[in-house]
């Protein structure tokens, strides 16, 4: 506000001034040419303006001062009308000296750390700007690739919807990995008046792969450069945001500064908070060229329209080009090349108060830009180290961004009310199921856990299998919760190939496990396990859901489906894949089913062979699974035939049999309705008889429970009447959907479930 006054009184003086310097020219020349005259300040509007010398004795002197005064009169007026205009006067500049100089005369741009009043770089306007409107949309785009990335910009996402108040539009630049998890995370997510748009990053790798960057963020680094270019044409604004960025304020105060660009001002940057640009960090630095200390373009806003009609392609294009030849590599991605820009180009530039960007990279001057808590807008983890960086305030700014890393992101599903929203047609069909739902069914949370949608985060570590030499490879898939984690170093031991697990976690849970995976020699050391995270919702285990993530995202041909509390043989990855050969699964229909055992001792002399395993199971260190509370799950299995067995054999389907198998990646999927403890894998195997897969035991394998404390599903089970009562309805319908859909070779089910 003081900032625009100020301008203001400024301009009022410099008027006065031009009108009284015809009056001061005539008294000049009417004193005579013999006195001396006292150097004045002539340009108001520019304090620092050199002052006029004082005027030599003498005719010939007294004339070329006049043409003096005259040619700055003329100087004066075309600023005064460039300012009238809204337009800030571009000065001459230099190619490689980082003056300190600020070059924009418009308010809130070119304060300089004395003129500022609060926190530097803190000021309003004395006219108020007009508002948001309340239900405008917010662009924001955002370059996001690989698996860490896509990770880290959710805490982003999480600060911007929790104080947002409009309609946001997301613009992602992803390679394929990022747009794959970030799909799947926001159809998951289902956040009203949210839209989600993907544009393919590797398309636009030859627009700036020709430029050498040092930078650890690569050639997703430089795309920043190619927006215009990319978005859509008639997009005119938006606003551009690194991955490392937490939001402390709703994100609609920053897109109303786009109101106070003025003349050819088309993008809002910070200056950067470190001495980088200076070139004193160390002997013989030497950045990129730039305007005093550069700015920041973690946080930029771009007007997009007057951009495209600058040619701001080729404007970049030729001045990187042009720096290169002497530089050779950028060091820190675009920002050195929007740098180079804007010390060409000064008047593109609005700069932004450094609220708007607090940069907590080691040694800045961060701690300049806010005095309080309520000065923080937007803070930049823009140091490699993140979270470890060097900063007075770092245990203030870790909290606030532990708060949106661990924060429930299923509250951030809220209405904006008043705005009217594009139609979400799952949205919609979701809601009219539900409505059709009975309230007062006493098994209505049930069946209302069928409808759910959890938000989903695929791969939430590194993922890199091996490519396979052939089409016989296997991936073990499971399903477990943050009870379960300590069996996932001792099944990474036992089964050497790929894995596809869905943890199912809250969002303080998920950390936890990033904590506990990075680590972990063991895990860290495996790059062929796939990481899904589904976050928590509702109060059933939603286990069949959990495996039908898994499964969807098996890459191999086919998979072993497991339950996280089992520990495979030893060698049976490398078995299972001969044993599809073997059994020619590739032109048949069949289900190679793994024998399951289990011990009731938590520290076992885990077995290397089946020999080994049945002197075991002779002197009671092992059982065959459940065998004493749950014997019809796993007797057709025939364990009194497999002890001799060396080939394999077939069995048929009878009533509760659940083994555990291995089958073509393309199997049906687990149903739904399922919930927590009881028939999830029943129906499952009930389905593939119904489709006619061939149950074969093979010989060799085989699979050992390891002890654990009782699921809280399964307490709920033996404890709760109406759970069995439901459980018992589910499984009844179950039956009925698979006569009508299987028709007459469906009603042995029935029979065999009333015979038992």
């Amino acid at each position: 506000m003081l900032g625009m006054c100020r301008g203001r009184r400024k301009f009022l003086v410099a008027s006065l001034a031009l009108l009284s310097i015809p009056a001061l020219t005539w008294l000049y020349l009417s004193v005579g040419n013999f006195q001396e005259v006292k150097p004045m300040p002539l340009s108001p509007v520019d304090p620092q303006s050199p002052m006029v010398s004082a005027v030599p004795r003498g005719h010939h002197a007294l004339e070329i001062r006049v043409r003096e005064v005259e040619e700055e009169n003329r100087t004066l007026r075309r600023q005064l009308s460039q300012s009238q205009r809204g337009h800030a006067h571009k000065p001459p500049h230099g190619h490689h000296s980082n003056q300190s100089r600020t070059y924009s005369t418009e308010e809130g741009t070119g304060d300089n750390e004395g003129q500022r009043s609060g926190a530097p770089g803190n000021s309003t306007d004395c006219a108020q700007h007009p508002p948001v409107d309340k239900c405008e949309t917010i662009h924001v785009a955002i370059v996001c690739a690989g698996y860490n990335a896509s990770r880290d910009v959710v805490t982003l996402v999480k600060s911007v919807l929790f104080h947002r108040r409009n309609p946001l539009h997301f613009h992602f630049i992803t390679d394929s990995i990022a747009q794959q998890i970030l799909a799947s995370l926001f159809h998951t997510w289902m956040v009203p008046a949210v839209r989600v748009d993907f544009y393919d990053a590797d398309e636009l790798k030859s627009e700036v792969s020709w430029i050498p960057n040092k930078h650890y963020s690569g050639i997703y680094g430089l795309m920043k450069l190619v927006l215009t270019k990319t978005l859509p044409s008639d997009l005119e604004r938006v606003i551009v945001l690194d991955t490392d960025i937490t939001f402390a304020t709703d994100i609609a105060e920053l897109w109303a500064v786009f109101h106070k660009f003025k003349g050819q001002q088309v993008l809002g940057v910070v200056e950067n908070q470190s001495d980088w640009y200076l070139g004193n960090l160390w002997k013989n630095h030497r950045p990129w060229p730039a305007l005093g200390r550069g700015f920041n373009t973690g946080v930029i806003l771009l007007l997009l329209d007057r951009l495209r009609k600058l040619k701001w392609e080729q404007m970049w294009r030729l001045t990187a080009e042009r720096e290169l030849m002497s530089m050779l590599s950028t060091s820190l991605a675009d920002q050195d090349i929007f740098n180079a820009v804007f010390k060409q180009n000064p008047f593109l530039v609005y700069q932004l108060p450094c609220f708007w960007n607090v940069q907590l990279s080691d040694h800045t001057r961060s701690e300049k830009c806010y005095k309080d808590v309520s000065d923080l807008k937007v803070i930049h983890w823009n140091s490699p180290k993140k979270l470890r960086v060097k900063n007075k305030h770092v245990e203030f700014f870790r909290n606030l961004y532990l708060t949106f890393l661990e924060y429930d992101g299923n509250l951030l599903r809220r209405e904006l009310f008043g705005c009217p929203s594009e139609a979400d047609h799952n949205s919609e069909n979701l809601q009219k199921k539900l409505s059709e739902l009975d309230e007062d069914d006493p098994c209505y949370e049930f069946r209302r856990e069928r409808f759910t949608v959890h938000r989903t985060h695929l791969y939430f570590l590194h993922y890199e299998p091996e490519p396979a030499s052939d089409s016989t490879d296997v991936t073990l898939v499971a399903q477990l919760s943050m009870d379960r984690l300590q069996m996932l170093e001792a099944i990474c031991k036992h089964w050497e190939g790929p894995i596809s697990l869905a943890l199912y976690l809250s969002d303080a849970e998920a950390q936890q496990f990033l904590r506990y995976a990075q680590g972990s020699e063991v895990l860290m050391g495996r790059a062929n396990v796939g990481y899904h995270i589904v976050y928590k919702e509702g109060q059933f285990y939603p286990v069949n859901l959990l495996r039908n993530v898994a499964m969807k995202h098996v890459n191999t041909t086919y998979m072993f489906l497991s339950d996280i509390d089992f520990l495979p043989m030893y060698g049976l990855y490398e078995y299972l894949r001969k044993s599809v050969v073997q059994l020619d699964m590739a032109n048949t229909k069949k289900a190679l089913i793994v024998p399951a055992f289990e011990t009731l001792r938590y520290r076992l002399s885990f077995p290397k062979s089946k020999a080994e395993l049945l002197t075991q199971l002779d002197m009671g260190t092992l059982f065959t699974f459940r065998y004493h509370v749950w014997t019809k799950g796993h007797a057709p299995t025939n364990f009194a035939k497999w002890r001799t067995a060396t080939t394999p054999y077939r069995v048929q389907w009878e009533a509760d049999f659940e083994p555990y198998v291995v089958v073509r990646r393309n199997c049906p999927e687990y149903d739904r309705r399922f919930v927590g403890f009881g028939w999830n894998k029943v129906a499952h195997i009930m389905e593939l008889d119904a489709q006619e897969y061939e149950f074969v035991v093979l010989p060799n394998a085989y699979m050992i429970h390891m002890p654990h404390a009782p699921s809280f599903d399964i307490t709920k089970f033996r404890s709760n009447k109406q759970y069995r009562v439901c459980l018992k309805t589910l499984k009844e319908e179950f039956q009925q959907n698979m006569s009508r859909r299987y028709g007459f070779a469906a009603l042995k089910y029935m029979t065999a479930e009333n015979n038992s």
